[in-house]
């Protein structure tokens, strides 16, 4: 994405259901801010993960081997296609706000919102009906409780 006419880049951390776990943006993609949002993210999480899946960025393979060399690297075709999907909605959202105008405003702004989503997400097709409208149902409890509406 392009803030006041530089290029910023949106570093994205997704679980294996789809779920947004974190987001940093950046003005670089090299191993330092590779490094950077590992740490971030490992950080927010508290354990590490079984398997780290990225695309062929070389700098992800440098920042792999120094924050977390125990833990299984992939980088295949279309393994990554959750992640690249998951910036659709935040691609969209920042269509309707006429784009960013700082760097810092976009991360104070992906960081709450870009984790919403993962309240109402609740895998539809692995539910029965009457099932899923008790989790929507009580999604909707939550989004409440927390926005005092």
């Amino acid at each position: 994405m392009t803030i006041q006419g530089r290029r910023q880049y949106l570093w994205r951390a997704v679980d294996q259901d789809g779920d947004v776990l974190d987001i940093l943006v950046q003005p670089r993609r090299d191993r330092r801010a590779a490094k950077r949002f590992f740490r971030k993210l490992l950080k927010g999480q508290g354990s590490e993960p079984r398997r780290l899946v990225t695309d062929k960025l070389r700098s992800y393979g440098a920042a792999h081997r120094t924050v977390m060399p125990s833990v299984i690297h992939d980088t295949t075709r279309y393994s990554n296609n959750r992640a690249e999907v998951s910036h659709q909605p935040t691609r969209q959202r920042e269509r309707q706000m006429r784009r960013f105008k700082s760097a810092a405003q976009a991360q104070r702004f992906l960081s709450v919102h870009g984790v919403i989503p993962n309240l109402f997400r609740v895998g539809r097709h692995l539910l029965r009906p009457a099932d899923h409208r008790m989790l929507r149902a009580r999604s909707f409890l939550v989004w409440s409780a927390e926005t005092c509406a």
